[in-house]
């Protein structure tokens, strides 16, 4: 009786089993009818009897290639996993499949490696992005500037001595953007840079300090330490002797003697950043904002850029 059953259910299977090698092949050979989906297979080195188990999958692989043919940029793209092919590869009498990224979406990650040479602290992602290429040149007041930092890039290029710049000028005149440009175009020729928006650094700071935060040292040192360093906007936070001497006194003091190139950004010339960090907390203390002043001085060249507001 056991061995009746047997028979019967061993029967069942091969009918199923035969069933569905049928289906398969069904399946497999109106895929075949789309001549995308026949160029994809026939690059493949399997038998058919092993292709016609992954035929969803290769239909799959063969929309995202259909894709890939009409797709201008990665921003485009239409695939399941952006700038990626979900594409086979033969392992023994196996296919795996895995997301492979594009031509595209290579040049893309090529084109943006030198961002891993840039730390950015509280600054919009646009200067990350800044390009000397797409640098505006229909201001005249600009041209000077232009001048300097592209000159810079050569003499930093070349290994020459070199000093950093103060730029001062009016509110929205494009200080930040051009040195960020220029600091990203050295980042292209792997050298590191570090853009910080000195306010909210400080505030940053501050807070760590409080707190005994561990962080506070890495960041300071980080920030000391980097070879190449803007500081935007400074002379817009408010003095205190602690950030006026602890912090900037001795991260200026610190890249002065290992000749590290630091720029600055500010709505104030020197004359007027003097004025603004002799009054702090405890009140006025002209001796020690000369002397950051000074540092300054022995750290970049001062240049004034007044022009059209891009902000308005």
């Amino acid at each position: 009786m056991m061995d009746k059953i047997d028979n019967i259910v061993g029967n069942v299977l091969k009918i199923n089993k035969s069933n569905l090698v049928l289906r398969l092949e069904k399946s497999f050979d109106e895929a075949c009818e789309n001549d995308n989906f026949k160029k994809v297979v026939k690059r493949i080195k399997l038998p058919k009897k092993e292709l016609m188990k992954y035929t969803t999958k290769l239909e799959k692989t063969t929309i995202e290639l259909n894709n890939c043919k009409n797709c201008k940029n990665v921003i485009e793209c239409k695939n399941e996993v952006e700038g990626c092919v979900y594409y086979p590869e033969v392992n023994g009498d196996q296919l795996i499949f895995n997301y492979v990224t594009c031509k595209k979406k290579q040049e893309l990650d090529k084109k943006l490696m030198y961002q891993d040479n840039i730390s950015c602290f509280c600054m919009p992602k646009e200067i990350k992005n800044a390009s000397m290429k797409d640098i505006l040149v229909d201001d005249k007041a600009r041209f000077e500037t232009i001048k300097w930092l592209k000159k810079f890039i050569d003499d930093y290029s070349n290994n020459l001595p070199t000093k950093g710049l103060f730029l001062t000028g009016n509110f929205g005149c494009g200080k930040t953007y051009l040195i960020s440009a220029m600091m990203n175009e050295l980042a292209k020729k792997g050298h590191r840079v570090v853009i910080i928006y000195y306010p909210e650094f400080l505030r940053s700071l501050k807070a760590s300090f409080s707190n005994n935060d561990d962080n506070f040292d890495y960041k300071f040192n980080y920030i000391k330490k980097s070879e190449l360093l803007l500081i935007d906007d400074i002379g817009a936070d408010s003095v205190t002797e602690w950030s006026r001497d602890e912090v900037l006194g001795t991260l200026l003091q610190y890249r002065m003697q290992e000749k590290l190139v630091t720029f600055f950004t500010s709505n104030l010339n020197l004359k007027q950043l003097e004025e603004h960090l002799s009054f702090s907390n405890k009140g006025i203390d002209k001796i020690k904002a000369r002397r950051i002043i000074e540092r300054i001085k022995q750290l970049s060249t001062e240049l004034v850029m007044i022009g059209e507001n891009k902000r308005k």
